[in-house]
């Protein structure tokens, strides 16, 4: 495992679509208080100049909690604002451009849905992890390819970089997850819309305590 990805385990927090930056500051701030250290700044509708106040709004509050910011999409947003790494779509930047834009200090991540082959190519590519799902059905994105569990363990068996599980994870089925193999659970709907933002952080983190 490289420097760069060392440390990607647990919660991976990915923002809702919020364009007041006041609320998402104060959501992701009680998701970094509750334990998360990895953060994905998503957020397809806004404009521009919004996407880059908030990515670096987001980015001072992780590094605040010694946390990390990956940009969802935008290579060059990611790196205009210094943030921590990128994470790509299949529609997105090649990884392989990405990774040269990027240098080697910042992370890159890729989706891999149900796709093995994919996911062996996003890391010879030079991506730092990838993600598989939608594990669950999801309300973020309803139509998303779904993989079963079992796809974890064979892809744990391809690749040497962390697994990202994503789509639908909550905290009764993220031990699933995490028993076929699972490094992260990339969680949205039921982090953000928790009564107790903080309190479900902790629990998550909490689950890979105990691995």
């Amino acid at each position: 495992m490289s420097r760069t990805n060392r440390g990607l385990r647990g919660l991976y927090a990915v923002t809702p679509a919020d364009n007041l930056l006041p609320r998402l500051s104060a959501l992701v701030g009680l998701a970094l208080e509750g334990g998360a250290r990895l953060v994905q700044y998503r957020n397809k509708e806004a404009p521009m100049p919004l996407k880059r106040s908030q990515a670096a709004e987001l980015l001072r509050i992780c590094h605040a909690h010694d946390a990390r910011l990956i940009v969802n999409d935008d290579v060059w947003l990611a790196i205009e604002i210094g943030a921590d790494g990128v994470h790509l779509g299949r529609d997105d930047a090649d990884p392989v451009m990405a990774r040269q834009a990027l240098g080697p200090k910042r992370l890159l991540g890729v989706s891999c849905y149900d796709d093995v082959e994919r996911a062996v190519a996003a890391e010879a590519a030079g991506a730092d992890y990838v993600a598989i799902g939608s594990m669950f059905p999801s309300a973020t994105k309803p139509n998303a390819t779904r993989a079963p569990l079992e796809l974890i363990t064979e892809i744990k068996r391809r690749v040497k970089v962390p697994v990202a599980a994503i789509g639908g994870i909550k905290l009764e089925n993220a031990p699933a997850v995490l028993a076929a193999g699972a490094d992260m659970v990339a969680v949205v709907s039921d982090l953000f819309d928790a009564m107790d933002i903080k309190g479900r952080a902790a629990a998550f983190q909490k689950l890979f305590d105990t691995k």
